[in-house]
């Protein structure tokens, strides 16, 4: 790696939503390259890519590049820089997914059952795979990963953010596949990776998965934005009054919620957590937010009531029934399809580490995202209509009349006790702390959203 090329690679990260180190100074510390998925032109290889921070910890990152002997303007969005490569000589580097050829690459591997030193191809039970003839497109809504579809039957999704051993995105879905689950997209294959850290030591781990591709759905986040709209259109009307009403809709997400979370209890089981267990829970939320407070001041006007909601989590009444769950749900990780409702991306938090991000928990953390997804529909929709009086009043009821129906489908005939809202408060007040600090890094405009959130959860019973 040549210094110049790993100040590129930096400042094209910083540009990328899926890096996480956005507002953090690092550098490009180590480059290793896997084997080539294209010998000619355009070039194409993954390079994993480790970048160390000023405070000493590193992340690594799985980077497609495809190389050209001169400068394309048709991808210049995708533009590294200029490098002198150590096998290619002068060429230019580029952002692999967005080159159709460099796209198509992948897709090839899958069919060939491509298995070197470096990266594995696996495919599920010899599941269907699209025509090596179709091209790949990278999607637009770029999020912490990025996929590429292949026509109107697969898609690809790349992880961004690497960590050694097995991805619970893929483990999850390759065990609902197996099983049948009717909530998920059925996982096709996956791609696994063997590569060396800064110190030398061989990783290993999961690179990303194809999986069928619903074309023809439309995402949670969208239809509840237009319900937001279409209420704060008529402004006069209550939510149920307007055509776009999202409570039926939200229930029925509620119950395909509810029966994912039986299929992962079904396949890998459950626990209880002991009080010892109960305490460390409420100590784990302390611990996020006092570090959440040193990057938002503006919290500590609510950590003493924040504090309150996560103490009641300590000694409570009854056990505290814990699993494998998706662990960063929210309404962007859903699918509205013609069969009914898709959940999506079973990867777990983007901060949280593999073993956080596999560990057990309760369901009821799956219910808390979505929770704050209503409230988080309605702020984004309201910076758009402004913030009259009445206005707040309508987007305070969405919100309420969506919470309420989820729950109603999520929960059933189920009496839910004092403990189980507890815990669901204190659930839902850890996650508006973590919006909190993402949306200061990420997009501070909207940092009013989540605080708005937590001044109300502070002040909850």
């Amino acid at each position: 790696m040549t210094p110049a090329y790993g100040e590129q690679l930096a400042a094209y990260f910083t540009s990328r939503r899926w890096f996480a180190g956005k507002g953090r100074e690092f550098t490009v510390t180590h480059i290793h390259p896997l084997s080539w998925l294209s010998v000619e032109e355009p070039w194409v290889r993954v390079e994993i890519v480790t970048v160390e921070f000023d405070d000493g910890t590193s992340d690594s990152y799985q980077f497609p590049v495809a190389y050209l002997t001169e400068q394309d303007p048709r991808w210049t969005h995708a533009l590294v820089g200029p490098v002198d490569h150590e096998e290619l000589g002068l060429v230019a580097a580029y952002d692999a997914v967005y080159l159709k050829p460099a796209a198509d690459a992948f897709l090839k591997g899958f069919h060939h059952r491509r298995d070197d030193d470096t990266m594995t191809f696996h495919v599920v039970d010899e599941a269907e795979l699209p025509s090596d003839q179709v091209s790949g497109t990278v999607m637009t809504a770029e999020q912490s990963n990025t996929s590429i579809a292949y026509g109107e039957d697969s898609i690809l999704k790349l992880f961004r953010r690497l960590t050694p051993g097995a991805n619970p995105d893929i483990e999850i879905h390759e065990a609902l596949t197996r099983a049948g689950d009717q909530h998920i997209a059925r996982l096709q294959g996956w791609i696994s990776g063997v590569w060396s850290d800064p110190d030398g030591n061989e990783a290993r781990g999961e690179l990303a998965m194809l999986q069928v591709y619903l074309v023809t759905a439309t995402d949670g986040w969208a239809l509840a934005l237009a319900s937001v709209r279409d209420l704060l259109m008529e402004q006069d009307l209550h939510p149920d009054e307007v055509g776009g009403d999202f409570a039926g809709e939200a229930d029925r997400l509620g119950q395909a919620t509810a029966s994912v979370h039986a299929h992962l209890a079904e396949i890998f089981g459950t626990e209880t957590l002991t009080s010892e267990q109960q305490d460390a829970l409420a100590e784990s939320m302390c611990e996020r937010l006092s570090k959440a407070r040193e990057i938002v001041p503006q919290l500590d006007d609510y950590a003493a009531g924040l504090e309150r909601q996560y103490d009641q989590v300590r000694g409570l009444a009854s056990q505290v029934p814990v699993q494998r769950i998706h662990g960063d749900l929210h309404l962007g990780q859903t699918l509205r399809t013609v069969k009914g409702w898709k959940l999506i991306d079973f990867e777990g938090e983007p901060a949280k580490s593999l073993p956080e991000r596999m560990a057990t928990d309760s369901t009821l953390r799956d219910v808390a995202g979505m929770l704050r997804s209503f409230g988080y529909a309605a702020g984004a929709t309201l910076k758009q209509f402004g913030q009259s009086e009445q206005l707040v009043y309508r987007v305070n009821e969405w919100v309420s009349r969506n919470r309420s129906a989820f729950l109603r489908g999520y929960f059933g005939d189920q009496v839910v006790g004092d403990a189980q809202r507890s815990l669901l408060h204190a659930y839902e007040a850890d996650k508006a702390v973590y919006e909190v600090v993402y949306e200061a890094r990420n997009r501070p405009g909207w940092v009013s959203i989540p605080l708005h959130a937590v001044q109300r959860l502070a002040m909850e019973r």
